[in-house]
């Protein structure tokens, strides 16, 4: 009897337990977090409003919620909420100017009653607008360098540290070309130092950041003036009939006199223009000479010619003293950049008189008179500004007749007391011609004395006593 009560007490255990675990179990109720926020400028801030809810729609009240932001890749708390009556909480959160730093969470850990939950949201970046500022000086003196200046910030006067584009363009042209890129300070700054070599407009462009618009400076202008004062001539005077491209710039210090062999390059060029085989002087007997010049204009050019080996360094002395007393040259051009002229059997002296060009050799007939060979051949001797400085031919005065009684103290003589006319004389170049040739010099060697000893029928015996251009 004991017995079986037992048992019945343990099967009753039994049942009891069976049905305990089998009995369900009441279920949190599931909730749903959500985060809203309304895009903001960087360095602003911007209001992230949670709702925590369950799934039906029912308000989760008095909720306890942290919010956390991802800084540098890492989550980190910002606040804890707790949820109003409505399921309802906001907080005030700075927006940073990385995008990345941008993503907040919110979490929820739940009860016996409500479940747990987290919400997400990445909030946008309102682009700021952006200026862009250059300042330049107005003018400049060619080859001396001046600073451009960048500042960089947003509408409201914050700096903007960045990568800024400059670019330029010579006045005239429509295309930009870019010059370099700057990068700006804490404060927005930046600057840059440039030597313009001719008149220009710049401007600076900005990309568009995480945070600022993209932006464009206004045009800056800045007048590139030359380094001496520019020929004045008079108002009827005619401009040359062939006109030249600006030279190249000036290389170095001064004239810069370089004197050297003729290089292959040159010498294809040459080779069926201002020299063929026949010449009486060939390529051993000939050197290139290349000095700076002041052209009409007041900036410093780069000049070549070609002159015998022992009338180049005499030329190239004259030429660099024309250079220091500040004489101006309208263009110094090979003469073989004019073509080969039939008529002269040469490179085209007649275009090169006409372009107002300063040349020395060339292996050509003289001009007005075929089949005679001028002094040119030989590679000593030199025209100097032949425009302003007309030769009388046997066919008439060429390349104009405005000049042939007018002088100008920088640019043409017509008497022996000419300072260009002195200046060539000391470097043993003879104005051999005088005012009949007023742009042909000769080297004669020596001093200025010993050449005016010297008659043109001596210099020049193939022209029998005329004038041999």
């Amino acid at each position: 009897m004991i017995l079986g009560r037992h048992l019945f007490l343990v099967l009753l255990g039994l049942v009891v337990a069976v049905g305990g675990l089998a009995a369900p179990a009441s279920a949190a109720t599931p909730t749903v977090l959500t985060l809203a926020a309304p895009g903001a400028y960087a360095d602003a801030t911007t209001t992230l409003a949670l709702d925590l809810r369950t799934s039906t729609g029912e308000p989760v009240a008095g909720a306890p919620v942290t919010v956390e932001r991802r800084v540098a890749g890492e989550w980190r708390p910002v606040t804890a909420l707790t949820t109003d009556a409505a399921g309802h909480a906001t907080a005030s959160v700075p927006v940073s100017r990385t995008p990345q730093d941008n993503a907040f969470r919110a979490s929820y850990a739940g009860d016996t009653t409500y479940a747990p939950a987290t919400g997400a949201i990445d909030v946008p970046v309102v682009r700021r607008a952006a200026t862009v500022r250059l300042q330049a000086p107005k003018k400049v003196v060619d080859e001396q360098e001046v600073t451009l200046a960048v500042r960089w910030a947003t509408d409201q006067g914050t700096p903007v540290s960045g990568t800024v584009r400059l670019q330029s363009r010579d006045e005239g042209q429509r295309r930009w070309r870019r010059v370099g890129s700057l990068v700006t300070d804490a404060e927005g700054r930046a600057e840059l130092p440039v030597r313009p070599r001719v008149d220009t407009e710049w401007r600076a462009k900005v990309p568009a950041t995480a945070w600022t618009r993209a932006a464009t400076s206004p045009v800056r202008r800045i007048d590139n003036r030359p380094p001496r004062t520019p020929v004045t001539l008079p108002a009827g005077a005619p401009r040359p009939r062939v006109r030249l491209p600006r030279q190249e710039r000036a290389v170095g210090e001064g004239a810069h006199v370089a004197i050297t062999a003729i290089p292959d390059g040159v010498w294809r060029r040459m080779t069926g223009r201002s020299w063929r085989a026949g010449c009486p002087v060939g390529r051993a007997g000939l050197r290139l000479v290349r000095v700076n010049y002041w052209g009409y204009d007041g900036y410093r050019y780069r000049g070549e010619l070609v002159a015998a080996t022992d009338a180049a360094d005499n030329m190239a002395g004259a030429l660099a003293e024309m250079y220091r007393r500040g004489f101006p040259i309208r263009a110094m051009h090979r003469v073989d950049r004019f073509g080969w002229s039939k008529r002269l059997q040469g490179a085209d002296d007649y275009a090169s008189m006409a372009a107002g060009n300063t040349s020395a050799f060339n292996c050509r007939s003289v001009v007005g008179r075929p089949g005679v060979r001028s002094p040119h051949s030989y590679g000593r001797a030199l025209d100097v500004n032949t425009w302003e400085n007309p030769y009388h031919a046997s066919h008439g005065v060429v390349p104009n007749r405005y000049w042939v009684s007018r002088s100008h103290a920088r640019v043409a003589w017509r008497s022996r007391s000419h300072a260009v006319v002195r200046l060539m004389a000391r470097h043993g170049l003879r104005w051999t011609y005088g005012t009949h040739d007023s742009h042909h010099f000769d080297v004669v060697g020596g001093s200025g004395r010993a050449a005016a000893r010297i008659s043109p029928r001596e210099l020049h015996p193939q022209c029998d006593g005329f004038v041999c251009e």
